[in-house]
């Protein structure tokens, strides 16, 4: 299965986790290999290379054919900058994935697992990881506040969350996706832009379950892949409330978690390593 994350530097706590709970809750025969976009452009701190090699021996230990890539987009990235959306609440590389037709490794695979950084996995992936994609840019799972303000298809809920999307990459290189959703953010200022571009320039997307992207603050049973995202809070008063995953005190006591607990005690183990 190949996955991809995006990000700086401080991404790296939450892809720990991340990774922990793909090899620790996924098929063990599953074969991962893993790609990490990264950039060094202003005042982003890069993606360190010793914590990608730190990963890649990890995985490595669940699995010989398991491996972590690091990738520098410096060069794809600074070529053609989404300059309406640089200042924006998000580091740039929370546009990296748009790229991803641009990075040979990455264009030439079949298929590619895009995951945030807080996305930690309940469950075993393959079925979602192997759904049919015949004709179809990306599969995804609707945002829960998103769907009901945003339409592509008439009424229809169809705004997806960007933060778990399975792209076909031959399809969406054929219908130059990536390239007209760079273009809307070097164009155009949006909120949340690279989810924004994501849902206006996928033309052919495949809505799957919520259970693949459960992004309220607690999991139910079929959850599969538990998105720890900005929930909204109106007790006792408005405000967002931000839980990571790697913020394990507040996963026990605000949101009383404790399921993951063998998944936070190997990342506890390891993160020094980062």
């Amino acid at each position: 299965m190949n996955i991809l994350y995006c990000g700086d530097e401080g991404i790296s706590k939450g892809v720990l986790i991340s990774i922990l709970s793909l090899l620790m809750r996924g098929d063990k025969s599953a074969e991962y290999n893993i790609y990490i976009m990264t950039i060094t452009f202003e005042s982003v701190k890069p993606f360190k290379s010793s914590t990608a090699k730190f990963l890649n021996e990890l995985v490595k230990k669940y699995n010989p054919k398991n491996s972590v890539k690091l990738i520098d987009a410096t060069k794809v990235f600074t070529k053609n900058l989404p300059q309406k959306n640089m200042g924006s609440y998000f580091t740039p590389c929370s546009m990296l994935r748009l790229y991803a037709d641009k990075v040979p490794e990455l264009a030439k695979l079949d298929r590619i697992l895009y995951l945030d950084y807080d996305i930690v996995c309940r469950k075993d992936i393959q079925d979602f990881y192997n759904t049919n994609l015949n004709g179809i840019e990306a599969a995804g799972i609707c945002d829960i506040y998103g769907k009901h303000f945003y339409h592509y298809h008439g009424l229809k809920q169809d705004y997806m969350n960007s933060g778990v999307m399975l792209f076909n990459m031959p399809e969406c290189i054929k219908t130059k996706m990536f390239e007209r959703a760079v273009k809307k953010c070097t164009e155009r200022w949006m909120m949340l832009a690279d989810q924004a571009a994501l849902n206006k320039c996928i033309k052919n997307r495949k809505l799957m379950p919520r259970k693949f992207n459960e992004q309220a603050e607690r999991p139910k049973a079929d959850t599969v892949l538990h998105h720890f995202s900005n929930n909204f809070k109106f007790w006792p008063y408005f405000h967002v409330q931000k839980i990571k995953p790697y913020e394990i005190d507040k996963i026990h006591n605000i949101l009383k978690i404790t399921e993951y607990d063998d998944i936070f005690d190997e990342y506890n183990k390891l993160k020094d390593n980062l």
